[in-house]
């Protein structure tokens, strides 16, 4: 049996910019992405069916099964989902395909109409718009955190100066540093990954994650509901909010209600509006409509692309979208929507950014963590400079 989580044309167009570079499925929510949370669950390799430029080469199979790259497991939908047979594909009621398993190899976007329909009757945890990213961040956190720590015992917070609150809902990987830290998990867990770093001074209050190799900086205040990636680096005050990974927000700043893709950098005093003073609903830029629209929510900041940049003291103002590869900066609160390899801000005209000189600045932003751009990245990059939006 082979396993692959496929994007939904739909969803993934109201999931960009992060699904520019990635399939659906490497979106993180809570302290895995989907694709991890997948695997992790089924116990094999899961490869991702998305646009051309995107393509992942399944292992060959007799049968395989297709799963909505959207959707987070659980117990019992993993059990549905065994039950299908050849020919059928799993649907809620909402109409979400969630699985599909056939002899057939399919191609992105997928003609569902083939399969016949099997009705799935349980709650089911799918992202199909931004703001389920924070939204359902905290849940996922739990979710997870239950998963990766099941049977696993915790390394012990040794540090005479570290005042513990839910001790039992703390758990702290190999190699972790916690110093002088409040770190309450009353009201949800704590996970703090391998080789990570709490510096003095901060608060976190679950529930939270802090990925492997990441730093949280002297004096941060890191709220509820939020998950710093892999080899970040945090300060400030964040909440509610999901940074993928290998990006920093390293000075003090507000960062709320928002999701931050990789490699991105906030600058010293970047801050961004999560609530409108009005307290009226906010609207997102969306890719597939080409104009903003409303999201049914009052919380709700900003989304920025991989590899993207902003200047010190930038401020983004309530529901801010930024594609891939830009670099922001300047006086004032930004345009509601930059497009991917834009240079400029507010308060000046923005221009194209030379591609060459955003792959050198890539360059030496991934050399500093001992990364380097792949071939494959570099084609994604310049199938995105060619057809920026």
């Amino acid at each position: 049996m082979g396993y692959i989580l496929f994007d939904d044309e739909l969803v993934r167009n109201q999931l960009k910019p992060f699904t520019f570079t990635r399939p659906v499925a490497d979106i993180r929510c809570g302290i895995l992405t989907i694709r991890d949370k997948w695997a992790f669950r089924l116990k094999t390799k899961i490869t991702c069916l998305s646009k051309r430029y995107l393509e992942e080469i399944p292992e060959e199979t007799s049968v395989n099964t297709y799963i909505n790259g959207a959707v987070c497991p659980d117990k019992y939908l993993i059990t549905e989902i065994d039950k299908l047979l050849v020919s059928e594909c799993l649907v809620n009621d909402n109409n979400n395909v969630l699985a599909i398993k056939t002899t057939e190899k399919l191609s992105f976007p997928i003609n569902f109409h083939s399969f016949t329909q099997k009705k799935f009757y349980g709650d089911v945890s799918i992202i199909t718009q931004l703001p389920h990213i924070f939204l359902k961040n905290g849940d996922q956190i739990r979710a997870d955190f239950r998963l990766i720590t099941e049977r696993r015992k915790s390394q012990a917070i040794t540090d005479p100066f570290t005042r513990v609150y839910g001790a039992e809902n703390i758990f702290v990987e190999e190699g972790a540093s916690i110093k002088s830290v409040i770190l309450n998990a009353e009201q949800g867990p704590i996970y703090i990954g391998k080789n990570a770093i709490i510096q003095e001074g901060s608060i976190v209050i679950g529930p939270v994650s802090i990925g492997e190799g990441s730093v949280v900086v002297w004096g941060s205040k890191i709220r509820p509901n939020t998950t710093i990636g892999r080899y970040s680096k945090v300060g400030g005050e964040v909440g509610s909010s999901v940074i993928f990974g290998y990006s920093n927000k390293a000075h003090d700043g507000f960062l709320g209600a928002s999701v931050i893709g990789e490699w991105c950098n906030l600058g010293a005093n970047c801050n961004n509006s999560n609530l409108k003073n009005d307290y009226s609903e906010v609207k997102l830029y969306n890719y597939e409509t080409d104009k903003l629209e409303k999201t049914g929510e009052l919380f709700c900041g900003l989304f920025m692309g991989d590899y993207t940049k902003a200047g010190i003291s930038t401020m983004f103002n309530t529901g801010t979208v930024i594609g891939v590869c830009s670099n922001v900066f300047g006086a004032g609160f930004q345009e509601k929507h930059i497009p991917s390899f834009m240079w400029g801000g507010a308060d000046t005209e923005y221009v194209d950014y030379r591609f060459g000189k955003a792959l050198e600045v890539i360059r030496a932003t991934m050399a500093r963590r001992d990364k380097q751009l792949t071939e494959k990245d570099i084609a994604i990059l310049q199938h995105l400079h060619d057809f920026k939006k």
